[in-house]
């Protein structure tokens, strides 16, 4: 009897000390755990948030409306590595950025192209009509602008992009809506093969690109712009971690070119160079006929050494001097021919893009 009267004891002992301690363990009652951090003292140190709210209201989706009849359209892709054709569709739909407050817009021209009705969508889900103010086909870039004062985005610097840097890119991936995908900056200075237009490089990133991103931003830790996303290489079809913007000093030398003149004034001379040739200097393999460097008599098999007293040792130098001239500027091209070194003057003129 006694150790009955024990157990008794030691049994209402443990169901009041279980009472009072853990009341709920034979209820019905549930009870979660959440967090009791204050909005302002929570420690977003890991978060990229504030980047995004810094700078989703200067990116926008694009939709357009194309044309029954098909129109030939080229522009430069990184992944053929030339000037290609775009395929037609009826609609489209991408991704761009205001860069100004006056409501222009950057966007990849292949976006737009054969567009007869463009359609921009802000980050509130309004929509605007737009004009194109411009395009640049070499760089795949164009300006578009709408009627509203709108929040640009703070432009960033070509000299401050390493590899390694966190990159984030922002646009309208698949027509899912405004969209941030995380990475870093895989490469800089890509540039597209030397037998192909030069005036074109790329940053490249790992950050998730889809089609749709394409004219979206590629914006750094700081929310400033540092790449026009333009286009992915995917074995899949989806974002492989191979994806590609046109760098920032590219869009801002085409924005003012195309704000100035309404389009992108690049120098032209006429030749054609060897890129598989090993010595010093740049070889000649073609000249058009009729063109400055024609006039001027520069010739097959001519080997460029200088162009304004500068050394030239590969084509993407001398690209990018005559590209950068302006038509009616002449320049000096120092040639050897038949091993002996001749100054030649070449009157520059406008490049032609169609």
């Amino acid at each position: 009897m006694k150790e009955i009267k024990g157990y008794a004891i030691v049994g209402a002992i443990t169901a009041i000390i279980i009472y009072f301690l853990a009341p709920n363990i034979f209820g019905n009652r549930i009870e979660v755990v959440e967090s009791i951090h204050h909005p302002k003292n929570y420690d977003n140190s890991n978060s990229y948030s504030d980047v995004f709210k810094k700078v989703n209201k200067s990116v926008v989706s694009i939709y357009t409306r194309k044309s029954t009849a098909r129109k030939n359209i080229y522009f430069i892709d990184p992944r053929e590595r030339a000037l290609v054709k775009k395929k037609y569709s009826p609609t489209g739909q991408g991704s761009g950025v205001i860069i100004s407050s006056q409501g222009h817009i950057i966007t990849n021209f292949h976006v737009i192209a054969g567009s007869e009705e463009i359609l921009v969508k802000d980050y509130d889900g309004k929509e605007y009509g737009t004009v194109i103010v411009g395009i640049d086909p070499l760089t795949d870039l164009a300006v578009l602008k709408i009627d509203k004062y709108s929040s640009g985005i703070t432009l960033g610097n070509i000299k401050n992009i390493n590899i390694g840097d966190i990159a984030l890119a922002i646009g309208n991936p698949l027509g899912v809506g405004q969209t941030i995908t995380l990475g870093i900056i895989s490469a800089t200075d890509k540039e597209i093969s030397p037998n192909a237009y030069s005036y074109q490089r790329y940053v490249q990133t790992d950050a998730a690109i889809n089609p749709g991103n394409s004219g979206g931003a590629l914006v750094n830790y700081n929310g400033e712009l540092i790449g026009i996303n333009t286009s992915i290489i995917s074995v899949s079809g989806g974002a492989d971690g191979i994806g590609f913007a046109i760098p920032i000093d590219i869009v801002k030398y085409v924005f003012r070119e195309i704000i100035q003149n309404g389009e992108v004034i690049r120098g032209y001379v006429g030749i054609s160079a060897e890129i598989n040739y090993r010595g010093l200097g740049v070889l000649v393999n073609g000249v058009i006929p009729g063109s400055p460097a024609d006039i001027s008599g520069i010739k097959t098999n001519d080997i460029i050494k200088k162009i304004d007293g500068k050394s030239v040792t590969e084509i993407k130098n001398i690209q990018k001097i005559i590209g950068n001239s302006k038509p009616g500027q002449v320049i000096e091209m120092q040639i050897e021919r038949d091993s002996r070194l001749t100054n030649v003057n070449i009157l520059v003129s406008k490049m032609d893009y169609y």
